[in-house]
């Protein structure tokens, strides 16, 4: 077989297998050359989720009929002035993207610089259709019609309708964090589903993108190291999401997707939050640009910095410095020289092998509003070992309570009797062969996930009518999942629907549940739900929903609980498969036996 040299229309075709995977990555090549072309305002019009329309209008700087045929050319870009790569300030710069999706679509380009005329031009599947003037105000409007309608090899890789929107409207999101000087809109299939005003402070354009919350639970960061500066916004620890879909970060303004970055934020954040929780986060660094090279991924999402240890280093040190700026309204870490006595002192010898030798400590003190069952009774020492700030000197977190009958053997049950409760978190027992300490939110969800599991596997979870329905709001494409998942949510418990384009009305909750966060549990499921694989079902995710609805309705840290009622939980727990872990890995229970508690005390 002999080589040949390929046709410019099929060269254009494999090189927009690139550039142009779906509907979205078109729409973020419109949109970067407009926000390159020094608009202001920018208007995005979808059709069919991209699929069947895509016009990004802006008033940029426009461009002459002769420059407009040249841009149609490959490699033809007005962003690189000489052959400085490594010097690039724009956002696009390969001068691809425009020959490349016009050879997959029916194209069109209309364009009027000021105090010029306007002028058209065609293109349809790669070939010249027409061109001549054009009325419309300085500016570009670019229109793609029938995405890949001559391709059908690629279309039929297309995702849903609802899938592809989801995609394009996350690309403008993003784009519009990166550029809150510029103002964007964008409507669907004839709806307006987004729309944000120039000149907004930074702060501001994210929570006006992600949550209306954010700017109040959040955090802003200012931190600068070797010419690297890094801004933006950090949600505080308790301000969390069940995945972690919301974590936008940017490289001298290009939204990326890059590990190392992702890493870094999981690391800032890691002695803050549980495993399966994640922080909302926008983060912008300003990198020297000889510093981070942005030509290593053809759609340009990914960057690559010289020296990725000192961004990293940047990212984390940043987030902590600010969440740590935010006093009460972070989690505050445990001081690191007193853990260290504690560590040097127990070793490594009183837990059992395999077990888990952290024990987790409440991620805050009680406030000092709140009375303890013996406040009148004096204490023996001073402080707590676990003490946080010096200057306060809070009571035991201790309880135990008289039983009403006699106390049952302990010999009888492997987690022995209850003998109180620590910081009303933590169940104290007492069994034949040593100490038993129980997380109480631990344990209770783990049962309450395998009495989901049993219910839904003998026909359905029970429901409870809401007496009043609860209306929640979140964006559009999690309202899209959910109601395209109600009749599979309906099985759990959950009855949910439609109630206008961004809420969803809530009817009915898991009676296994009880009284519990409406709100926050939708809003998590709504997260789990865009993690999922659309060809599979719920019932093929169960761990995922039921673990999320598990752990919104168990018995949270903080709560009183009676003797019985510890008991009762200790005894469900024998005879519950899997409660020695609870849904996220973490042990719901550790045992120190009498020889290790000698140890401890020098007896042995």
């Amino acid at each position: 077989m002999s080589i040949r040299r390929l046709p410019e229309h099929l060269v254009n075709r494999i090189a927009a297998g690139e550039v142009v995977e779906r509907p979205a990555s078109a729409l973020k090549e419109l949109v970067e050359n407009a926000v390159d072309s020094g608009a202001t305002r920018i208007s995005v019009r979808l059709s069919g989720g991209g699929i069947d329309l895509i016009e990004v209008t802006d008033d940029g700087c426009g461009m002459t009929p002769a420059e407009m045929a040249l841009a149609l050319e490959r490699h033809a870009t007005s962003k690189l002035p000489d052959d400085a790569i490594d010097a690039v300030t724009t956002l696009g710069f390969r001068g691809e993207a425009l020959p490349s999706i016009a050879s997959v679509s029916r194209f069109t380009v209309e364009s009027r610089p000021r105090g010029a005329d306007g002028w058209s031009r065609t293109v349809d599947n790669g070939a010249l259709a027409a061109e001549g003037p054009a009325a419309l105000p300085p500016g570009t409007r670019v229109r793609v019609e029938g995405l890949f309608e001559m391709v059908p090899a690629r279309r039929k890789f297309l995702r849903s309708t609802r899938s592809e929107y989801a995609a394009c409207l996350d690309v403008v999101k993003r784009l519009a964090m990166a550029r809150p000087e510029i103002g964007f809109s964008v409507e669907h299939d004839g709806r307006r589903v987004l729309a944000v005003q120039e000149g907004m402070d930074r702060i501001a354009r994210v929570a006006a993108l992600t949550d209306r919350d954010l700017a109040a639970n959040s955090v802003g960061i200012d931190f600068e190291r070797e010419g690297i500066v890094l801004g933006g916004v950090a949600g505080l620890p308790t301000f969390n999401r069940g995945v972690a879909d919301h974590q936008y970060l940017f490289v001298n303004g290009r939204p990326v997707k890059d590990r190392l970055l992702t890493g870094a934020v999981r690391g800032a954040y890691a002695e803050m939050l549980a495993r399966d929780r994640h922080p909302v986060v926008a983060l912008f660094l300003d990198v020297p640009p000889d510093q981070v090279d942005v030509n290593v991924h053809p759609a340009k999402t990914e960057v690559r910095f010289r020296d990725p240890q000192l961004a990293r280093g940047l990212i984390v040190s940043g987030l902590r410095r600010a969440l740590d700026g935010a006093g009460h309204r972070s989690v505050q870490r445990p001081n690191a020289a007193v853990m260290g006595l504690w560590t040097s002192e127990t070793a490594d010898t009183h837990l059992q092998p395999g077990e888990s030798r952290d024990l987790p400590w409440p991620s805050e003190t009680l406030s000092n509003r709140e009375t303890p069952a013996f406040a009148g009774v004096p204490t023996m020492f001073g402080s707590a070992v676990h003490d946080r700030r010096p200057s306060f000197i809070a009571p035991p977190q201790a309880r135990a309570e008289s039983a009403a009958e006699p106390v049952p053997a302990s010999i009888s049950y492997p987690l022995g009797v209850a003998r109180g409760q620590v910081a009303r978190t933590y169940i104290v027992a007492e069994a034949e062969d040593g100490l038993v300490l129980v997380d109480q939110h631990a344990a209770h969800e783990r049962l309450v996930l395998e009495r989901m599991r049993r219910a839904v596997s003998e026909g359905g979870v029970a429901s409870q009518a809401l007496l009043l329905p609860e209306v929640v709001e979140l964006d559009e494409p999690a309202c899209d999942r959910l109601e395209a998942r109600a009749g599979e949510l309906a099985d759990f418990g959950l009855e949910l629907e439609r109630f206008g384009p961004r809420a969803m009305l809530v009817r009915a909750t898991p009676a296994l549940l009880g009284k519990g966060d409406v709100i926050a549990l939708v809003t998590d499921i709504a997260d789990e739900l865009a993690a999922f694989d659309h060809a599979l079902s719920l019932k093929e995710k169960l761990d995922h929903v039921a673990a999320t609805m598990a752990c919104h309705g168990s018995v949270r840290a903080g709560r009183v609980l009676s003797v019985a009622e510890m008991n009762a939980l200790l005894r469900e727990m024998e005879v519950t498969p899997h409660s020695g872990q609870c849904n996220h890995g973490r042990p719901t229970w550790v045992k120190l036996a009498h020889g290790d508690i000698e140890k401890l005390f020098g007896r042995k």
